[in-house]
């Protein structure tokens, strides 16, 4: 059984960007403020999640992963790859903290 990563909702609004310089095989991709994982293209070696500081980046074997696997896959398939850090919000650390926001995700690419 292969295991893809997913990045989670706390992600928006936070885009630390840490995690796709690490990424071996460029399967991050970025919207106005997330970034998601194409589960189809992310290898397992799993060297991204621990990069994320405030720990959005989780293996697709959590709780309702099949809801985050599919969010990560649409949006990837419609957004362009990551390519160039950008630097991440002034209160980033406040932002990373914050749960349930979903609402605030913006669906527009990058």
């Amino acid at each position: 059984m292969i295991i893809s990563y997913v990045v989670t909702t706390a992600c928006i609004d936070c885009k630390y960007e840490n995690c796709f310089e690490v990424c071996p095989v460029d399967c991050f991709y970025e919207a106005a403020n997330m970034i998601v994982i194409n589960t189809e293209e992310c290898i397992d070696c799993g060297v991204c999640e621990p990069e994320c500081p405030v720990d959005v980046i989780k293996p697709d074997m959590i709780d309702v992963a099949g809801m985050w696997i599919a969010l990560n896959q649409k949006f990837a398939e419609q957004w362009l790859d990551i390519c160039q850090k950008g630097d991440p919000p002034a209160d980033v650390d406040e932002l990373g903290q914050k749960t349930d926001k979903l609402a605030l995700l913006a669906e527009a690419p990058a």
